[in-house]
């Protein structure tokens, strides 16, 4: 049995939640592989599957989804991303205040230890200084107080892609951004873990390890023991990190990259915004794939590994 991870590669409860349903009703969905290997076949019944970690910054049109998988007896977490960087930066990310409210509403539908809190990551730009930050993070756990227990952070790691896309955006809004020094690192992150311990939370620190530690512990998202007491019962998977400084346990993402509209300048999935809204506009639910029907079908007689 595994653990699904749905999707760090894109938002499936906000974009493609019809898709997944369906694929819970077939049994299986298939996983293209973004580096050329073979495609894999991944069961979804009962059976097969754990729990789900899903990822998301709306969970609004899954709503009801989530009762669906609930009634399926699949348990799940939701690692939900909150940041409110407002449109320049996430274009057609809700407003912050209104996630917080769904994720309430996510603690008393389903418990505290159903959901984690995401303020990842930490951009440093003319728009988002630290004191920004510390001021933001403030406010969100303040409203979040009481509905999750953990608070997961990282600062940006400028990929290509990432450095692509912010510097297209700058050059039309003359916005300015850093990877600031380790140091300011450090304290930021001793200062947010200040503000969550005032608000019940335990801050972690997402595949950051120069700076892990007691004071600020490692995360783990994908999270074998939080899914355990969702679950009600124990879950024993493997350790099992997707890179360096990750302390996840082992998963099956069945996510696509370039697949997720949202829109956010930073994000390390999207390399092509124009892409991204191209391959949404082109979903269909129905196939066995979560990527878009204008993508090439498989060759004739592809091995599809089993998962």
């Amino acid at each position: 049995m595994v653990i699904v991870s749905a999707s760090y590669k894109t938002d499936i409860p906000a974009f493609y939640g019809d898709w997944l349903l369906k694929r819970l009703s077939e049994g299986s969905c298939g996983v293209r592989n973004a580096y050329g290997g073979p495609a894999r076949l991944v069961r979804l019944d009962r059976s097969s599957v754990e729990g789900f970690v899903f990822w998301t910054k709306n969970v609004e049109p899954f709503r009801d989804g989530l009762a669906e998988v609930a009634r399926r007896g699949y348990p799940f977490v939701v690692q939900y991303t909150i940041t409110g960087y407002g449109r320049t930066l996430e274009s057609r990310v809700p407003e912050a205040g209104r996630m917080a409210d769904a994720v309430k509403r996510l603690a008393d539908a389903y418990g505290p230890r159903a959901v984690v809190w995401r303020y990842d990551p930490i951009l440093i730009s003319s728009q988002t200084p630290v004191s920004f930050h510390v001021d933001q993070f403030g406010c969100l756990a303040a409203r979040l107080q009481g509905a999750c227990d953990e608070a997961v952070t990282s600062f940006t790691h400028f990929y290509r892609k990432t450095e692509r896309n912010l510097a297209k955006l700058a050059a039309g809004t003359n916005l300015t951004w850093e990877d600031p020094a380790d140091e300011t690192k450090r304290d930021t992150f001793l200062i947010l873990a200040r503000i969550a311990r005032e608000n019940a939370m335990r801050l972690t620190l997402c595949a950051q390890p120069a700076f892990a530690g007691e004071a600020l512990p490692a995360a783990r998202c994908i999270d074998a023991d939080r899914l355990s007491d969702v679950a009600g019962a124990p879950i024993e998977v493997a350790e099992r990190g997707n890179r360096p400084g990750c302390a996840c346990h082992a998963s099956v993402d069945i996510g696509d990259y370039d697949t997720c509209p949202h829109g956010c300048v930073y994000c390390y999935a999207v390399g092509s915004r124009t892409t991204a809204q191209r391959r949404h506009r082109a979903h269909d639910a129905a196939r066995e794939f979560l990527g878009p029907s204008t993508t090439a079908p498989l060759p004739p007689g592809t091995k599809i590994k089993q998962v």
